[in-house]
């Protein structure tokens, strides 16, 4: 393996100014000599001590990142648009997968702590978190990303999950809808509460009640179980005629993609057209969505915005640890598709 003294050899200069042009300072390097080095690199293919830069500099130019579940879709396009971002910055990103587990998520910060990452994003799982005196002790720049963390000073990024709620149960309505129920995620954890509370004030506001609603975790399984509870009483159908006393629910706002595909499984087991029995429109805006029958309809969450801005602003508390938190909060857009009674595009696209 090629070292610094090769590669001076080679471009006939020192060690010292092989170090100012791979380090790109803290010395300038005249267009010339700076050519040579970066042709010997090439030849000799040279590669640095990452861990002796890291310690010379004193950043080791990598993030953490952990998730409640990595088998989330949302969670692993989120975590896709950190890292391109990270990655354009010259930094690596490093994920963790919690499992909504308080103890396993300690360990994933602890380990990033461990291991002197410069900054940490972060993703709080549901429930207990022992962690946050000593996150606050390590003084290691960190940021907090789609749902919010109470006792530890940090930067936030989120997006208008109220607003965006409202905006989704505002369209069923607009379809002529009005016993729109909910499923929803974990109760307590704040994007769930102002999910709820968005669908809420939208039938509130229309002078409608309540419709039912049902809590459960962020995923698939946990749709479907919803939907069967919900729709389960609703299966009153004789040769594609509604039977007299009406149904519970005429359409659901569901607070994330994943349990929708849940519902609409639940749906069709038990014979329940979406979307001319059931409206659906559902919070997220994962790839996946385009390709359900009919295509989902749902709140498009800006990944690509998250991800810029969530590193932008770590990387600023890296380079000036006496920055002020602060918080951003995204907009969402509908995203109109069959599953709500709008059109239904060819493959579920865009």
């Amino acid at each position: 393996m090629a070292t610094r003294l090769d590669v001076a050899r080679l471009a006939g200069t020192s060690p010292s100014v092989v170090s100012y042009v791979v380090n790109n300072g803290p010395r300038s390097v005249a267009p010339a000599t700076r050519e040579r080095v970066l042709a010997a690199v090439r030849a000799l293919d040279y590669r640095p001590n990452g861990v002796a830069r890291s310690l010379r500099m004193r950043h080791t130019m990598t993030l953490g990142l952990v998730v409640p579940d990595a088998a989330n879709p949302f969670f692993a396009e989120l975590a896709r648009a950190l890292e391109d971002h990270a990655w354009a910055a010259g930094y690596t990103l490093l994920v963790g997968n919690s499992v909504d587990d308080a103890g396993r998520e300690a360990g994933y910060l602890r380990t990033f702590l461990d291991r002197r990452v410069d900054g940490l994003v972060l993703i709080p799982s549901q429930g207990d978190r022992p962690w946050r005196a000593e996150l606050a002790r390590s003084g290691v720049a960190r940021l907090v990303l789609d749902r919010e963390l109470d006792g530890v000073a940090a930067s936030h990024v989120l997006t208008d999950n109220r607003g965006g709620a409202f905006a989704a149960t505002a369209h069923l309505l607009a379809h002529g809808r009005r016993r729109i129920g909910c499923v929803a995620g974990p109760a307590g954890i704040h994007p769930t509460v102002d999910r709820v509370a968005g669908w809420r004030a939208a039938m509130a506001e229309a002078g409608l009640g309540d419709a039912p609603l049902l809590h459960g975790s962020f995923d698939r399984l946990a749709g479907y179980r919803s939907g069967l509870a919900l729709l389960s009483e609703d299966r009153r159908f004789s040769g594609g005629r509604r039977l007299p006393g009406g149904r519970r629910v005429d359409a659901l706002f569901v607070t994330c993609d994943a349990q929708a595909a849940g519902v609409l499984r639940a749906a069709t087991e038990l014979g329940i057209g979406v979307p001319d029995d059931l409206a659906l429109v559902a919070f997220d805006g994962i790839a996946a969505g385009a390709y359900t029958t009919p295509a989902l309809s749902t709140m498009r969450q800006p990944f690509e915005e998250l991800g810029r801005t969530a590193v932008r602003r770590l990387l600023a508390h890296v380079r000036d640890p006496g920055l002020a938190p602060t918080r951003d909060v995204l907009p969402v857009t509908l995203l109109a598709r069959g599953s709500c009674g709008c059109p239904d595009p060819a493959g579920g696209l865009p």
